[in-house]
């Protein structure tokens, strides 16, 4: 299984993104997606995880701007980021979790400049 995400660059404070992450081959049954961020000199934190039933949730810190949404026949996780922020500066990864193992995508960098 490899994940590939996608959709990261360099913004303004103020400005929005979309993040991708697609899954190909052969995943059993997906319990959960998440989105985790890893800034310069920090450790990799956890940002948000749906769940196969659809179940959302959000670190406090980017809720009310951070959406995490998911399309089960592409297998992709989707992030959009608004009213993004100089703190949401990291690589963001992407992690899928199917019923035996999760999976880590190589991530993708998000640089949010005031």
């Amino acid at each position: 299984v490899q994940l590939q995400a996608s959709g990261g660059g360099l913004v303004q404070a103020g400005e929005s993104l979309r993040l991708s992450c697609t899954a190909s081959g052969r995943l059993s049954s997906i319990n959960a997606m998440s989105w985790y961020r890893q800034a310069p000199g920090k450790q990799r934190e956890w940002v948000t995880t749906i769940t196969g039933s659809g179940t959302t949730e959000y670190v406090d810190s980017v809720k009310g701007r951070f959406t995490i949404s998911k399309d089960n026949a592409k297998n992709t996780v989707y992030l959009q980021m608004n009213s993004l922020e100089p703190e949401d500066t990291a690589v963001y990864y992407c992690k899928i979790l199917d019923r035996f193992n999760d999976y880590w995508g190589k991530g993708t960098q998000v640089t949010v400049s005031s």
